[in-house]
């Protein structure tokens, strides 16, 4: 039986494509001074990676109710799955599970800027170069800040190490938040170790392309372009409760200050990773 529902709905949505390319042909719309294009991922990124957050991975998500609904805040989680999607997919997450609709500005490494045709749309989605001058002039502006402070130590672990947070770096995130007063966020991401377990790195051969690893897994690249299909994990998603960091703005440049703060967020985030393990007993469930 036909829904009735559904005319109406395609209608909807080609009166939504024509008015998206009317704007787009007539300029209006603005970029900001990092490159976001807010029309364009309200209107093509965010509604790309919507099939896979909700159907695909199934994603469920907590303590949204922890994310300011104005006002800067630096978002730090785990780092995994072998490709970044966990990035894409907590952006997702904060524009989609929240009522004030934010966008995540993302920060991520140099390689991301250095390839032409990903530069481009990591700069109209909104992120920026993982440096302090970029994280504090975008917190210094109101903006959500997400950083994962693991880097590639964390996406590209063995599937055997996989839930155990790599190192912090030296906690240049939480210098920027303390040199701003803007509050941590801490957030655990449940299901990106499981979309492409990692069983194999050809060290060789990411030299060669001047890469930080190359991925053997369960199905790539035995499977050619189909092995870059993710598996359909189950994810979870907790934000946890703000770490102030207003007291400490004159101790900025302290090391210890810095190191405890960091240290304090990755043990938050560890905690909350085995405590949402126990709620995901099966990693493909429904």
């Amino acid at each position: 039986m036909t829904d009735p529902g559904l005319p109406d709905q395609w209608d909807d949505r080609v009166a939504g494509a024509l008015a998206f390319l009317r704007e787009r042909l007539t300029g209006d719309y603005e970029v900001d001074g990092f490159g976001f294009d807010r029309h364009l991922t309200d209107g093509v990124f965010l509604p790309l990676l919507r099939p896979l957050y909700n159907q695909w991975f199934r994603t469920e998500v907590f303590g949204v109710e922890h994310l300011p609904k104005e006002g800067p805040a630096l978002v730090v989680a785990n780092h995994s799955g072998t490709v970044a999607l966990d990035a894409l997919m907590l952006s997702v997450a904060v524009h989609d599970e929240t009522s004030a609709r934010r966008h995540l500005r993302l920060l991520g490494a140099d390689l991301v800027f250095r390839l032409p045709v990903l530069s481009e749309m990591a700069r109209k989605s909104g992120a920026t170069l993982a440096c302090n001058p970029d994280a504090e002039r975008l917190l210094g502006e109101g903006e959500l800040v997400g950083v994962f402070p693991e880097g590639f130590k964390g996406i590209g672990k063995p599937f055997a190490e996989r839930y155990k947070l790599q190192r912090f770096g030296r906690g240049g995130f939480v210098s920027a938040a303390v040199r701003t007063g803007t509050p941590i966020v801490p957030v655990s991401i449940v299901g990106a170790e499981e979309i492409y377990p990692l069983i194999g790195n050809l060290r060789p051969l990411a030299r060669l392309l001047g890469a930080p690893y190359f991925p053997v897994t369960p199905t790539f690249p035995w499977l050619g372009p189909l092995g870059l299909v993710p598996l359909p994990s189950k994810w979870l998603i907790e934000f946890g409760e703000p770490i102030p960091t207003e007291d400490f703005v004159d101790s900025a440049d302290d090391p210890m200050v810095v190191f405890n703060l960091a240290d304090q967020v990755r043990e938050t985030i560890q905690q909350t990773l085995y405590k949402l393990l126990d709620r995901r007993p099966d990693a493909f469930s429904s």
